[in-house]
């Protein structure tokens, strides 16, 4: 039982047909730049991600898919402390454990997107698709390795979070040698104007991933 403070794995069925797992979806939220608050499934910024993951498990359930969305301990990023980051790498251990060299792909939206980047350092990490990604230094995809994916998707008309920057920091991961793509979309942060389109993008992507997750590991452990 999770206690107060704890972060919290939303996990699904297993594949159908008794299918081995074959990759694994890691879904963050946003949030806020600092608060100690707790994080609740209710939050808005929480529940704006189920539509993926719920679209996520449907698409992924017969190739091998497990998705789980995280529910971070505290609703802010909080500086150094970088709360959601310690969360992320809790829920990999955690996916690591019962899934080892499983491939990882990470799905994150604003905050989720600053998070997603900063543990695109952990070996099993395959990707990150980053929507209209928090990444106020614009150097957060620095680290992300050659053998990596990353996707971005901002909205055209963004005034919580800089489209500009996220485009750049794409480029210069592309420039690096990561398959890095950037792609515009109609609207704001939050995803309300044309939410499916923005659902069935990120499928689609995270689908692309997942077919390109190679059968041997490499020897690479978590």
């Amino acid at each position: 039982m999770n206690k107060p403070h704890e972060p919290r794995l939303w996990t699904g069925r297993t594949p159908s047909s008794g299918a081995p797992v074959e990759c694994v979806v890691l879904v963050l939220h946003g949030g806020k730049v600092d608060s100690l608050s707790p994080s609740r499934p209710w939050h808005l910024s929480a529940v704006r991600m189920w539509q993926f993951t719920r679209a996520l498990r449907s698409a992924g359930r017969s190739r091998g898919l497990l998705v789980a969305q995280l529910q971070y301990r505290f609703r802010g990023w909080n500086g150094i402390e970088r709360s959601p980051v310690r969360d992320a790498r809790w829920a990999l251990r955690r996916i690591h454990h019962d899934y080892p060299d499983v491939h990882v792909v990470v799905v994150g939206h604003s905050m989720g997107g600053r998070t997603a980047a900063a543990v695109a350092d952990d070996p099993l990490v395959r990707g990150v698709v980053a929507l209209a990604p928090w990444w106020p230094d614009g150097g957060e995809v620095e680290a992300m390795r050659t053998s990596q994916i990353l996707r971005v998707v901002h909205g055209d008309s963004d005034s919580w979070t800089d489209a500009a920057t996220s485009r750049r920091a794409t480029e210069a991961a592309a420039n690096a040698g990561v398959d890095a793509a950037f792609f515009s979309m109609p609207g704001g942060h939050f995803m309300i104007r044309r939410p499916r389109s923005w659902v069935k993008t990120t499928t689609e992507f995270v689908m692309d991933m997942v077919g390109r997750v190679p059968a041997e590991t490499d020897g690479v452990t978590g």
